[in-house]
């Protein structure tokens, strides 16, 4: 046996380092992604980023508010913007579910973090050529990525600070004593 084997009749005590815990250690998931605190501005930033995108996610899925529907939405996500079907529906039905989500305040994080990653995409395929400000005077071809920005930002008080106060988030995850919205 060499010097630094142990001898196979001692078990070593489990390891612990800085960068593992213990499931004992770790808040459950759910607490983790819904803990929040019963603040008006987190509740502003998800009802303002919620409320917004609802629209945008009823035009591609339902066709509501002069939108194509989820065919229309479907065949310009794959056709002209050449983004993989698997994607595109998760996409469509994300923006749709996601706003609901948020309006509710159930998994704000989860919500808001999908909004970012579909205004993120939004900016970089579509709204970047045509530069920050948003085409008031029909004078460009497309419209720039202020709107964007603004619900990123929004999207980003969600992910920090969670749902806020009347969320579904917040009775998820206060204690019994507490749990009110």
């Amino acid at each position: 046996m060499s010097a630094h084997t142990t001898h196979p009749s001692v078990t070593a005590p489990p390891r612990r380092d800085r960068d593992r815990t213990f499931p004992s250690e770790r808040p459950a998931l759910l607490h983790r992604v819904t803990v929040t605190e019963p603040r008006f501005s987190p509740m502003i930033a998800r009802l303002g980023l919620g409320i917004v995108m609802f629209p945008h996610g009823a035009q591609k899925v339902l066709g509501w508010y002069g939108g194509d529907g989820f065919g229309g939405a479907y065949s310009f996500f794959v056709n002209n913007l050449h983004i993989p079907a698997p994607l595109a529906v998760f996409t469509i039905l994300v923006e749709l579910l996601a706003s609901i989500a948020l309006v509710l305040g159930l998994l704000t994080r989860v919500a808001a973090a999908a909004v970012i990653g579909i205004m993120l995409t939004a900016i970089a395929m579509v709204h970047a050529p045509f530069g920050f400000f948003m085409n008031w005077y029909g004078a460009k071809n497309g419209e720039g990525f202020e709107y964007h920005l603004l619900a990123i930002a929004l999207g980003l008080v969600c992910v920090v600070a969670g749902g806020g106060r009347g969320s579904i988030d917040r009775m998820l995850s206060a204690p019994s004593f507490e749990r009110r919205p």
